[in-house]
């Protein structure tokens, strides 16, 4: 009896001399995810491409929690362009692949994508901005979260 592979490899970075540096998390697809007609509810598109931002920064080395814990800012979301192009379903293997496009003294711009297999499902355009947990306004990233965010600037793409 042969079975065949089904679960999803670890998120990863790429980067080489050829390729912008970029994050991928591997995401699948469970009944929770979908609408009355198997299809994935929109807004959870969304929520996929907020966990791999969320795992690219942990990855990095700056869990929010402790950020959070140690004075760090509040990462909020200030803009989203999205354009939604085919359905994932239940049990689809995705693929979110995330690039940083510009990087400002309080604000990141990440540009997503999400794949099933070869087959471009959605888009994103997502601006994040540092504020702080006391009052909400606009705060620099500290120079660690800077320094590690600038190395993952895509050169090609920034603006």
């Amino acid at each position: 009896m042969s079975t065949s592979q089904t679960s999803s490899p670890p998120a990863q970075f790429f980067a080489d001399a050829t390729q912008s540096p970029t994050f991928t998390l591997p995401i699948r697809i469970y009944y929770e995810d979908t609408d009355a007609g198997g299809v994935v509810y929109y807004a959870n598109y969304l929520r996929f491409c907020e966990r791999a931002r969320s795992e690219w920064l942990r990855a990095l080395g700056f869990g929010q929690q402790q950020l959070l814990a140690t004075g760090g800012p509040l990462f909020v979301v200030r803009r989203v362009q999205a354009e939604y192009l085919a359905p994932a379903r239940l049990d689809d293997n995705l693929t979110v692949i995330s690039t940083i496009h510009d990087l400002k003294n309080v604000s990141v711009l990440f540009f997503q994508r999400i794949f099933c297999g070869s087959k471009l499902l959605f888009t994103a355009e997502v601006k994040v901005a540092s504020v702080s947990p006391g009052n909400g306004r606009p705060v620099p990233w500290p120079d660690a979260v800077r320094t590690q965010l600038h190395d993952q600037l895509s050169p090609c793409l920034s603006r």
